[in-house]
């Protein structure tokens, strides 16, 4: 894209969003996008022996080349390689974010070594953002080990290698619980189901596998205790949905389409996917997967995504399979077909809530925001699904 056309469109844009930020819709669907918290000067990096020029991930991004010629290598952000701990410029996203019709925010929170991680993306930035409460926000504990994933020097089997351990300590549930609860579910802006805080658990499986199921019922049971105790009805639990324990959530839904199709996204063997291929394989295991959550005594929640390429983070000679011909066209159809699913599938008493992967996880090729390909792109494709005709034209 030139620099002319580039200017036209960032103008056409922000002309459009600037008619829009003081408008909150009356949302009939909760459209939640995740947000990975790491673009910023997060003083742990330096632990990691990562990101030295203070921009965060930015970094994997702006230094990463093209492998073939339909990837995501050497996009650039259209608003610049900006500091989300900044609320000024987080402001400026949830504007956008809510004019598009997503109205909820789901960090991606960490705890590692007895402390936190990543957090000034959400403390700092979005709960800094004046703006703030325009929109709802919920974290998912990103209960993962580190290994060297986010280096982009590193790859072949190192990249597997152990850094920091996720697993924690009774004590240190305790401290986090009480955390998640003062910091988060007592804000006015949490979001909440039938008045339950929303915790999303990225890997139930590893929470079971550090102690053992008893242990881990423990720590469920406590964190419903304690969040009673803060004067909510309860917590509601959600899930991936693949998992595979005997512990029962309130609701599941996916982090990204790869939680059905990894297998296949990831074969060495087979033809690399295309986006079409992908999101009509995915649609098609919904109405099993509700099957599958109805059985635990739970509800699915379906997931929207938009794309996949991981290269940013692996180093120039290496290549991993990723997902071909993602666009906002196509993007749109599947937001339009998951609406629909969402209207059929989830029962009336329960919010119609549809998980994005993601607002702006740029070194795995899945982002919301605008950049230099398509623009503003996915964005005005959500507004045209989520947004009604007549609120797009009487903001």
């Amino acid at each position: 894209m030139n620099h002319k056309v580039q200017t036209q469109l960032i103008g056409r844009t922000a002309a459009l969003l600037l008619s829009l930020p003081l408008c909150t819709f009356a949302a009939k669907y909760d459209v939640a996008a995740y947000v990975w918290p790491a673009y910023h000067n997060e003083p742990r990096w330096k632990e990691l022996g990562l990101f030295a020029d203070g921009k965060g991930e930015w970094q994997n991004l702006y230094e990463t080349v093209k492998r073939t010629p339909d990837d995501y290598q050497g996009v650039k952000p259209l608003w610049g390689y900006t500091d989300e701990s900044d609320p000024v410029e987080v402001a400026r996203k949830i504007d956008a974010a809510t004019a598009a019709g997503v109205n909820v925010f789901i960090y991606d929170w960490y705890w590692y070594g007895g402390r936190p991680f990543l957090e000034d993306a959400l403390n700092k930035g979005f709960l800094g953002a004046k703006n703030c409460e325009r929109m709802k926000f919920y974290i998912m504990y990103a209960n993962h080990d580190v290994n060297y994933i986010w280096d982009n020097k590193v790859g072949g089997a190192k990249k597997d290698e152990i850094i920091w351990c996720a697993k924690i300590s009774d004590a240190e549930w305790r401290t986090i619980v009480a955390r998640w609860i003062d910091l988060y579910f007592k804000r006015p802006n949490y979001y909440k189901i039938k008045g339950c805080p929303v915790l999303m658990i990225y890997s139930i499986e590893a929470l079971v596998e550090w102690n053992g199921e008893d242990v881990t019922k423990c720590r469920i049971d406590y964190l419903r205790s304690e969040t009673k105790k803060a004067g909510f009805p309860d917590v509601h639990l959600q899930f991936r949905q693949k998992y595979d324990v005997n512990l029962v959530a309130d609701s599941m839904t996916l982090y990204n389409w790869r939680d059905k199709t990894g297998r296949r996204v990831d074969s060495a063997t087979e033809p690399e996917l295309t986006y079409r291929q992908w999101g009509e394989m995915t649609i098609a295991s919904f109405d099993d997967a509700k099957s599958a959550a109805a059985k635990k005594g739970s509800v699915f929640f379906p997931n929207l995504t938009c794309g996949w390429d991981t290269n940013a983070r692996y180093p120039k000679n290496e290549r991993k399979p990723i997902v071909h011909g993602a666009n906002p066209k196509d993007f749109e159809n599947f937001a339009r077909r998951i609406k629909a699913w969402v209207d059929a599938n989830v029962p009336a008493d329960l919010p119609k809530l549809i998980t994005i992967n993601s607002w702006n996880e740029w070194t795995e090729g899945t982002y919301l925001e605008p950049d230099d390909k398509f623009g503003y792109g996915y964005l005005d494709a959500l507004r045209r699904v989520f947004v009604s005709e007549q609120e797009r034209k009487n903001p």
